[in-house]
């Protein structure tokens, strides 16, 4: 199996209080309990926030952990000095953060970076520079389809795919509405990929595409309807996600299909959002754990976050996955020559030597590997929105697709399965 482990919490109910942590032991890099010293070791990271929303999470627990790794011994003795832009959802402004990270200063890596823009804009600036980017949140093709970069979340076409299986394994979906963006590399991409699954096992799938600059999500529901669809997924930001779902219910359409959506939908705000009408209707992929799976690492992040980071820093599916990147890059760097740590291709060929990594955060092993294509996180959970919280219907499960031939000849070589 892909997955390391399964955690026994199925029909909890996820009411998402996180306080309980505070001030607890953290464990961070080499746990010396002394400040690092020595020249810092340059490390960047690029986030999105503005329309259409702050991805900042990502970067926010990465600094955490960072500051943490400096508080306790850095690596090798030596600080981190984590620098970070936000691209603002602007290409010009992606291209020109990433000019001055990865051209005009010494950085060795990328770590935690969150947006649709600055992947999409800059993967061939770090494939020329030779600079690795270890992200957190990415929603584009180009972030999981090019050979420098590797992300710790899924983003949307493993998240739908999961979605998509749990429909067809447990609801009795044949025919799925996928309401995308009608972006090529992020709506078009993914719904792609589950007309691929669904027609694997037999059924279809049905592309509904939305104009993000001007979303018409009455047009989209009629499109969806009229595709003879019984399942519709909502492949979409938390924002027109809701949107959705309120047209929806002015339609009285909730017993006429079932909804699924992928890791946006699961939001502490969503189940009190949604309201009484869609409580046990929607169901949700978690990329994930659930947050108040709450194992060992869970609680390290949230510990992490409450000594090193500040206290609006969200406790979010992108801050997990930004703590997870800066902590398996920490474990790489610590594996290495001191001697190599400012040279940036042999940091490089650490990250792409980083195989079987794991955490309770995880389903499975983080691996990168020398390839082409990065999409380790390919298994996750499912939560249905119940009254005050979200409720674990299935545990960790790895998603079946198509698309997942490539990495599963991956992870076989490896070793990994």
């Amino acid at each position: 199996m892909h997955f390391a482990r399964t955690i026994g919490v199925a029909g909890a109910i996820l009411t998402l209080s996180l306080g309980t942590q505070a001030m607890a032991e953290v464990s961070c890099g080499m746990n010396t309990g002394q400040a690092a010293t020595g020249a810092p070791i340059l490390i960047g990271g690029i986030y999105g926030n503005a329309a259409p929303g702050d991805w900042s999470s990502s970067t926010d627990s990465a600094a955490a952990y960072f500051a943490c790794v400096n508080a306790n011994g850095g690596i090798h003795g030596r600080p981190v000095d984590y620098r970070v832009e936000n691209d603002q959802w602007n290409p010009e402004a992606a291209a020109q953060a990433a000019a001055r990270l990865v051209n005009d200063t010494p950085t060795v890596a990328m770590v935690g970076n969150g947006s649709f823009i600055e992947m999409a804009v800059n993967a061939n600036t770090y494939e020329a520079a030779g600079i690795m980017v270890m992200a957190s949140a990415c929603a584009i093709s180009e972030c999981f389809e090019t050979p420098n970069i590797v992300s710790t979340n899924q983003g949307p076409l493993s998240s739908n795919l999961g979605a998509a299986q749990y429909a067809v394994e447990e609801l009795g979906a044949q025919h799925v509405a996928c309401i995308g963006l009608n972006i090529p590399n992020n709506g078009i991409w993914s719904c792609q990929a589950v007309q691929d699954f669904m027609r694997s096992r037999g059924g279809d799938a049905t592309a509904v595409l939305i104009n993000p600059g001007a979303p018409d999500v009455n047009s989209a529901l009629l499109e969806a309807m009229a595709s003879g669809a019984d399942t519709i997924l909502i492949n979409q930001p938390a924002g027109i996600a809701l949107a959705i779902l309120s047209a929806a219910e002015e339609q009285d359409l909730r017993d006429q299909f079932n909804w699924i959506a992928p890791t946006p939908l699961y939001d502490q705000s969503v189940p009190a959002a949604v309201g009484a009408y869609w409580w046990g209707h929607i169901y949700v992929n978690a990329e994930l754990a659930p947050l108040e799976v709450n194992g060992p690492d869970a609680q390290n992040w949230i510990a992490v976050l409450d000594q090193y980071g500040q206290p609006d820093d969200p406790r979010d599916s992108f801050g997990q996955a930004g703590y997870l990147s800066a902590r398996f890059f920490t474990e790489a760097m610590l594996a290495m020559d001191p001697a190599q740590l400012d040279d940036r291709a042999a940091v490089g060929a650490a990250i792409r030597g980083i195989s079987g990594y794991t955490s309770d955060l995880m389903c499975g092993p983080y691996y990168v590997g020398d390839a082409d294509f990065h999409m380790p996180n390919h298994a996750g959970y499912m939560v249905k929105v119940v009254e005050g919280g979200f409720e674990i219907v299935r545990e960790c499960y790895e998603y079946d697709s198509p698309y997942f031939e490539p990495h599963i000849a991956l992870e076989t070589q490896l070793g990994l399965r």
